[in-house]
């Protein structure tokens, strides 16, 4: 799939960009212009003007629970502790107290990430050094086992929403890029795995139509079931990659990322049928929601292009909606790869290149 790797390690760059909307910003626009031989030093270069443009403002802190041994009350008493101290003739108070950290999980997940990096052959000596500065700011913080993190569990409010672009760096870095040897040592694998990579690469098509195609609605919608009686106990939820809609037009995309994009059987190629299905699925069923309303319901697997030799581009007309079959090519240069997306947006709503 990879031909050039410094125009697709651009592209990885672009495409975090609008994953994280926050790569947009003026500050980070010096890494757009500089060139990279690897994906990880990206990732490196990214996180250290994250991290730096952070520190500015201060690291988030919040309230902790402490437990201590002390002379005088503060915070609520604990029992158990305190009748401990008594019988040891201890004349000392065992207090829980809250107290205003910087030792929270957000930043132990930066703090384990950048000594990560720092300790991997394949980092430049560069920005290691940049993330060894900042790390000297993160002393009062602990770090974490890598692997035990939990992602699903990480909430982000009003007052720490600027860390969802370091943390979610942060995750792709020790999700997508270690592993970890028999002697527990980190190294980085050569590339993002596929399935971080089919992550990245749904969340910026999304992104990228969000934002240069206000006059779409765009979301991942999820897509009810059509039902004769209503029951669906049991039937898993229909969640698109991307629904594009202008009034009762509407194009479902499903953005896969694969290694090959057809399946080979005694050197016949044929489509990956459960993803035709599925599409073919969710397009029959919103189509349904409009009931007799005129309407328009198409949908569209479309790929990253592979280094295949032949490579799916087809049309299929399935019992009045359309499907077609088409790929993106991520070793082009961006602007080549936002042509490819605006024809795909522009010839099925009609739309004028001014949109």
């Amino acid at each position: 799939m990879i031909k050039d790797k410094s125009i697709f390690i651009k592209n990885i760059y672009y495409m975090l960009a609008y994953a994280y909307q926050s790569l947009q910003q003026e500050n980070y626009k010096d890494i757009a212009t500089e060139k990279f031989d690897n994906v990880h030093n990206l990732l490196a270069a990214i996180l250290a003007k994250g991290v730096a443009l952070q520190l500015k403002q201060g690291l988030y802190r919040e309230y902790v629970n402490h437990q201590d041994n002390l002379m005088l009350l503060r915070g609520k008493i604990n029992i158990h502790g305190s009748i401990k101290n008594k019988i040891m003739r201890k004349q000392l108070l065992t207090c829980d107290y809250d107290l205003l950290s910087e030792n929270n999980l957000l930043n132990q997940i930066i703090k384990t990430t950048i000594v990560l990096l720092i300790r991997l052959a394949n980092v430049k000596e560069k920005y290691k050094n940049e993330l060894r500065k900042e790390l000297l700011f993160f002393n009062n913080v602990d770090t974490l086992e890598a692997k035990s993190i939990k992602w699903s569990n990480l909430t982000f409010q009003r007052n720490n929403r600027n860390y969802q672009l370091l943390v979610g760096i942060c995750q792709l870095i020790i999700e997508g890029l270690l592993l970890t040897t028999e002697s527990g040592v980190y190294r980085l694998q050569s590339w993002i795995d596929e399935q971080r990579m089919c992550h990245l690469y749904e969340k910026f098509i999304l992104e990228y139509y969000k934002k240069h195609y206000p006059v779409l609605s765009v979301k991942a919608a999820q897509i009810p079931w059509w039902l004769d009686d209503g029951v669906s106990y049991m039937l898993p939820k229909m969640q698109s990659d991307i629904t594009l809609r202008k009034g009762n037009t509407v194009l479902i995309i499903d953005a896969k990322y694969y290694s090959h994009t057809m399946h080979t059987n005694f050197s016949k190629r044929s489509l990956i049928s459960h993803n035709l299905y599925q599409i073919f699925t969710y397009v029959k069923n919103y189509a349904y929601s409009f009931g007799e309303h005129e309407h328009k319901v198409s949908g569209m697997l479309l790929y990253a292009k592979t280094d295949e030799e032949i490579q799916p581009d087809n049309v299929y007309q399935m019992h009045g909606n359309q499907i077609s079959v088409k790929t993106l090519d991520l070793n082009k240069d961006f602007s080549e790869i936002k042509q490819q997306l605006a024809r795909i947006a522009e010839s099925h709503f009609a739309l004028s290149k001014t949109h």
